[in-house]
């Protein structure tokens, strides 16, 4: 945005952060653990330079930024607090609504649904819908697999994915995060001499006529790509039973949960535990009806109905100064 000076944690890319966004990624409880005298020095340290700023902009990680929001408005009460990109309150913890509302003065969502569940949030669109740019290539040749990021879930997948890339014709993708080093790649990955290894998720879904995703964005990316798919994921038995019993979640693909909420359909099947077999996978991607899909496609599209980068610019160049 033109006028517009960043400070505080953002993406290096965009100018000189107190810290990259990176330092707030944490993957599992240990890791959380490991950054609580960090994440206590980083609130800290942000309170202290929002004092700098007009407007005040929190971005997701609902654990960092809910009490971050608690700190900023007790010590600027006049400061505007924008939160963009909600917590899933529908999911869990929906105590965190009263917090969001009483800490924030504009909350701005990413799912049309969850607006429901505030009295003043709003709905801005999907980033996926700007960040997306690439459609399913006609010619489509490959079938992709997607083993997620985490190290428990690209374990146990890969056996099984294996085993069903070696009983498939078709050339094979095997979609890897970008910042997984040779090393993290043969230790997770074990043998992937069937596979072409592939680093960015778009293009290898627009490259491909069929995917295999674990839970994940990237589920949501290949609906709006326009790649069909079948979600497989195999969770910690105390996974599945918190998700499942505790957090009342009938759906893990992010797709479905939106077209649930939207019409009571559902875009892909999903393959749970002891359901992901070779022989079920294998018959996912003969049975699958692509007509269907691509109907389904189209409706969460116009469920979505546009990205929120500009609607969220909007918002922060529309924000009243400080009194």
């Amino acid at each position: 945005m033109e006028g517009v000076e960043p400070i505080g944690i953002f993406d290096s890319s965009l100018g000189n952060p107190l810290y990259d966004i990176s330092s707030m990624a944490v993957m599992g409880f240990v890791d959380v653990i490991k950054k609580v005298r960090w994440f206590f020095k980083a609130i800290d340290e942000m309170v202290e330079l929002a004092k700098e700023a007009d407007k005040i902009l929190l971005m997701d990680s609902s654990a960092f930024n809910i009490p971050l929001a608690k700190r900023l408005k007790e010590r600027y009460p006049n400061r505007e607090i924008i939160y963009y990109i909600l917590p899933q309150v529908w999911a869990s913890r929906p105590d965190r609504v009263k917090k969001l509302e009483k800490y924030c003065d504009r909350l701005l969502g990413i799912l049309p649904f969850e607006i429901d569940y505030y009295t003043k949030a709003e709905y801005v669109g999907h980033p996926l819908l700007d960040e997306i740019s690439v459609k399913r290539d006609i010619d489509s040749r490959y079938i992709s697999f997607l083993a997620g990021s985490r190290e428990g879930e690209i374990k146990r997948l890969m056996p099984i994915f294996r085993e069903v890339r070696g009983q498939m014709a078709d050339d094979a993708l095997l979609v890897i995060p970008p910042n997984f080093s040779d090393e993290k790649i043969g230790t997770l990955y074990g043998d992937i001499r069937g596979f072409k290894v592939c680093r960015d998720t778009h293009k290898a879904l627009a490259k491909s006529k069929f995917a295999f995703i674990c839970s994940g964005t990237a589920t949501l990316e290949s609906a709006l790509i326009g790649t069909p798919f079948t979600l497989v994921y195999i969770a910690k038995a105390l996974d599945l039973f918190i998700g499942k019993r505790l957090l009342n979640i009938n759906y893990i693909g992010l797709s479905n949960i939106l077209l649930q909420n939207y019409n009571s359909s559902l875009l892909h099947r999903e393959l749970i535990q002891r359901d992901v077999t070779v022989d079920n996978l294998l018959r996912e991607y003969r049975e699958v009806d692509r007509e269907l899909f691509r109907e389904k496609a189209q409706e969460l599209r116009e469920y979505l109905k546009y990205g929120s980068c500009k609607r969220v610019a909007d918002v922060i160049m529309e924000s009243p100064p400080p009194e």
